[in-house]
């Protein structure tokens, strides 16, 4: 019998189609195998999920290409799986491109991805042995620094969750120029994904961070100074998280005036904004998360009204506060290992036998 699969079709912008000619860049077609290729150089993606009262949360990540081609993937921990569990329910996300750095495109496209998540996390051996490997050869310098024997203790962080997202509707700003209106792809009508790996059984792990949510003016003090414009998540008429990178952004009383890129329209109601940084070599990233609600007011100003800052866990630059961090929250994680692989009714892996090698430098 074959697997149950997702569908969704869009109608495409008029004016454009897929394969259209374009004025040249580092992609003169739009396909998807180009678009894959393009965003998997990518070193973070905004990743976009709807909770279960449909508001959008959105976190930085790294994507990778999919084992396909045909799909755009991002890894979470087993200890920390809302943001998997989150699409087990509702298939729609989002994954936004809009921070090149580190990239090493020449001519980087800001690029926005709506499509249907497929859950993968009943073979955590197999799950856990790509990102590892995926992860090292992404970042060798990282963990040339990490012995194996400290590898083999750090369970809690690389046993791992991957959401494959099926490119649904695809939107692309050459040369990352937010001023017009993007192109705009759409898969085939009848584009599928695969369903999901069947969801685990009783109370799961829930959310945890190493910082305790804070008063959100307090977080957020400075954040367009020390982080750049944030990235705005609402949820659009189709009811897809649609993340932006914002053109201008203003703190107010309680919270932000924004202006977001031309050929997009903002549906009034939950919001989210994410403020992310980091350096071409990645070593280090701060992360703030702002959930509330979006109004558009017709000037073409999206005013957002701030309610709570939701608890993040960055990755600080310095070695040694980075790897008090990862002590502490291993003691905190660890013991959730054994509770979520029971909940799934699979086995954990053990380092030995996930395949690991080294990538040289």
């Amino acid at each position: 019998m074959s697997n149950p699969v997702m569908s969704a079709s869009l109608t495409s912008t008029p004016g454009t189609s897929i394969g259209a000619t374009i004025a040249p860049t580092e992609h003169d077609m739009l396909t998807l195998d180009a678009i894959v290729e393009h965003t998997s150089r990518f070193i973070t993606t905004e990743y976009a999920s709807l909770t279960s009262a449909s508001a959008p949360v959105t976190w930085p990540v790294t994507p990778y290409g999919g084992t396909t081609g045909r799909t755009v993937d991002v890894a979470t921990g087993l200890t920390y799986p809302l943001k998997a569990e989150r699409a087990r329910r509702n298939p729609k996300v989002a994954l936004s491109f809009s921070y090149p750095a580190g990239s090493g495109h020449a001519h980087p496209a800001t690029v926005v991805i709506q499509g249907l998540a497929t859950v993968r996390d009943r073979d955590l051996v197999a799950t856990s042995a790509r990102y590892l490997q995926s992860s090292a050869d992404r970042f060798p310098d990282s963990f040339a620094s990490i012995p194996n024997f400290m590898l083999r203790r750090m369970d809690w962080y690389w046993t791992r969750m991957w959401v494959e997202v099926t490119p649904i509707r695809v939107r692309w700003w050459d040369d990352g120029d937010l001023s017009v209106a993007p192109r705009v792809w759409t898969a085939p009508g009848g584009t599928v994904a695969p369903q999901s790996d069947p969801p685990p059984t009783g109370h799961g792990a829930g959310s945890w961070t190493a910082n305790a949510p804070s008063d959100w003016r307090r977080r957020s003090a400075g954040a367009i100074d020390r982080l750049g414009l944030p990235v705005l998540t609402t949820v659009d008429a189709d009811g897809w998280p649609l993340p932006l990178r914002t053109v201008a952004a203003t703190p107010t009383a309680d919270g932000f005036d924004v202006v977001v890129p031309a050929g997009v329209e903002i549906v009034d109601g939950p919001a989210f904004l994410s403020f992310h940084t980091h350096r071409e070599v990645f070593d280090g990233q701060e992360n703030i998360g702002l959930a509330g609600h979006a109004r558009t007011d017709g000037s073409g100003v999206v005013r957002v009204t701030v309610d709570r800052a939701l608890a993040d866990w960055g990755v600080a630059k310095s070695a040694v506060r980075s790897g008090l961090a990862m002590w502490r929250a291993g003691r905190a994680l660890r013991p959730r290992l054994t509770s979520e692989a029971a909940r799934r009714g699979v086995s954990l892996p053990v380092f030995d036998d996930l395949g690991f090698v080294r990538p040289s430098r």
